[in-house]
């Protein structure tokens, strides 16, 4: 007579929710960079009286500059032209290098294979190809998308093979002691394992991207932020609005910057996609 043991009873533990942000430290945080911030305006502005320089700007000169641009209706029409370029060419060059990077990171071959063409463009200047792009796609918003798409694919798809390639094989064994298929294993087990590195690379090609717009607005378009440098500077020398696109490329690549970093709290991230449904 055999006996068949009962079952044991598991209770499943989920994973707690991330802690809250401590208030005091949080304010920490936006009063340190404000007092840095504004000691930085006072310098600027205490070294461009001290030399009475007649060409570098004051930093009341460049918010009336940027009052002027307001009032003009260009300024909001220039940050949406860079970052309607951005937001393509970013998203092209993410739906690209991820999947990319997940299959040449898990496939030897592959990654003999395509790895060298990789490494012979990646080098490559994004700047070198402007001519190129003006040749192939002309004056048009089509070439600094065709820049920035350069620009980024290739950071996100060898930090991604980066991801896979060392990536804990803890991960792998378990996967194989649920016999998961290949679609589910890169759902399920590599692609939420790579996902912290993944959103870093992403965040340093969003930085590389936000550099090249302005690059390629100087050159190949006739609007945006990098349109408005030049412009400014070859129409009547007002390096008070020179100053102001610059200062406006500063505080957007902040923002998108701040934006990214959002996921890189991978214990927020892990802990939403363990409870999706």
């Amino acid at each position: 007579m055999s006996v068949v043991p009962a079952e044991k009873k598991t209770t499943a533990i989920r994973p707690t929710p991330p802690k809250k942000a401590n208030p005091r430290g949080a304010l920490g945080v936006y009063l340190r960079p404000a007092l840095v911030g504004l000691i930085f305006l006072l310098s600027w502005d205490v070294g461009v009286r001290w030399m009475h320089s007649d060409i570098f700007p004051t930093p009341f000169d460049v918010v009336k500059g940027v009052w002027e641009l307001a009032q003009a209706g260009l300024l909001l029409k220039y940050i949406v032209a860079s970052l309607f370029r951005v937001s393509i060419g970013f998203a092209l060059a993410t739906l690209v290098g991820v999947p990319l990077g997940l299959v040449l990171g898990w496939s030897i071959p592959a990654f003999q294979a395509f790895n060298p063409l990789i490494q012979i463009f990646r080098p490559i200047s994004p700047i070198a190809w402007i001519p190129l792009a003006i040749l192939w796609f002309g004056i048009s918003d089509a070439a600094p998308i065709f820049l920035i798409f350069l620009a980024s694919v290739f950071p996100i798809a060898v930090s991604t093979i980066s991801a896979v390639r060392n990536m804990q094989p803890v991960y792998l064994r378990a996967a194989r002691n649920f016999e998961l298929s290949r679609a589910e294993l890169f759902r399920r087990v590599i692609f939420p394992a790579c996902l912290p590195q993944i959103i870093t690379g992403l965040r340093i090609s969003l930085g590389i991207a936000w550099l090249v717009v302005v690059a390629a607005e100087m050159i190949a378009v006739n609007s945006g932020l990098g349109y408005l440098i030049i412009d400014a500077r070859n129409a009547g020398k007002r390096y008070d609005l020179v100053v102001a696109g610059m200062a406006m490329i500063g505080l957007i690549g902040l923002g998108l910057d701040l934006l990214v970093r959002r996921l890189e709290h991978f214990d927020e991230v892990r802990w939403m996609y363990a409870h999706r449904r």
